[in-house]
C-alpha cells in the first residue's frame, strides 16, 4: 500500500475546497449547503460594505460555527484556534479563485452545469483530504469530526445530518435577508449536496484508504 503525508492533504484539501466552491460560485445554481450561510452573509453584507468578500464572510462565519464548536463537546484545545487560521487561510485561497473564474467571463447552461458537478466533486474530495490530516482543518470539518468522535457516531451520517441543518440555516437567512421567493445562494444545486455530499465523502474515503496509507511527513501531529 503507497504512502500518502497528511501535510500533503492538508494543502489539497484547502486549494480544492477554494476551487471547487468557486466553480460552484460561478455556475449559480445554489452553493454547497456548508458554505451556503457564509455566501448569503457575503451577499447581504456586500451591500453595505463592498470590501465584505466571500472569503471574509467564511471565516466569520466560522468563528460563530467555533464557539459552538466548544459547546457541543464542552471542551476546548489550541487546534480549535489553528482551525479558525485554516478558514482565514482558505478564504484568501476562495477569494483568490472567485477573482479568476471572473476571467472567464458569462457562461452558458452547459458550462454552469459542468462548472456545479465539478464543484461539488472537487469540494467532497476537499471534505475528505481535511479528515485525513491531522492539521486543523477548518472549523466545518472540525465540527463533524469532534462529533462523530465524541460521540462514536459514523463520518458519513454526522456529515449528512450537518449538511442538512445547514441547508435549512442557508434557506432561513435567505428568507430573512432577501424574502420569499428570492433566495440567493440557495437552489436545486443545494439541496443536490445535502442529499448525497456526506455519501460520497464517506465513498472518496473508502476509496483512498483502501489504495494508500496516510502516514505524517514531521513528527508535528502533538501540536494540533
Amino acid at each position: 500500500m503507497k504512502k500518502f503525508y497528511s501535510e500533503i492533504c492538508y494543502i489539497l484539501g484547502i486549494l480544492l475546497l477554494g476551487l471547487g466552491s468557486s466553480m460552484m460560485t460561478k455556475a449559480d445554481f445554489g452553493m454547497s449547503m456548508v458554505v451556503a450561510p457564509a455566501y448569503i452573509l457575503h451577499l447581504k453584507m456586500s451591500e453595505f460594505w463592498s470590501f465584505f468578500s466571500f472569503g471574509m464572510a467564511e471565516y466569520v462565519f466560522q468563528a460563530f460555527l467555533l464557539i459552538l464548536v466548544v459547546v457541543t463537546v464542552r471542551k476546548f484545545k489550541l487546534s480549535y484556534l489553528l482551525s479558525f487560521v485554516t478558514a482565514v487561510v482558505y478564504g484568501f485561497v476562495l477569494d483568490g479563485n472567485i477573482w479568476l473564474m471572473s476571467l472567464v467571463g458569462d457562461v452558458v447552461i452547459p458550462m454552469r452545469v459542468a462548472f456545479f458537478v465539478c464543484g461539488m466533486f472537487l469540494t467532497c474530495l476537499g471534505v475528505t483530504f481535511m479528515f485525513h490530516t491531522y492539521i486543523s482543518p477548518e472549523v466545518y470539518e472540525l465540527f463533524v469530526k469532534e462529533v462523530t468522535e465524541k460521540f462514536g457516531f459514523k463520518l458519513h451520517n454526522v456529515k449528512t445530518i450537518y449538511d442538512c441543518a445547514s441547508c435549512l440555516i442557508a434557506i432561513i437567512m435567505a428568507f430573512c435577508f432577501f424574502g420569499f421567493g428570492n433566495f440567493k445562494g440557495v437552489g436545486w444545486g443545494t439541496l443536490i449536496c445535502a442529499i448525497i455530499n456526506g455519501r460520497l465523502i464517506g465513498l472518496m474515503s473508502k476509496f483512498l484508504e483502501k489504495r494508500f496509507k496516510f502516514v505524517d511527513r514531521f513528527n508535528l501531529r502533538k501540536y494540533f
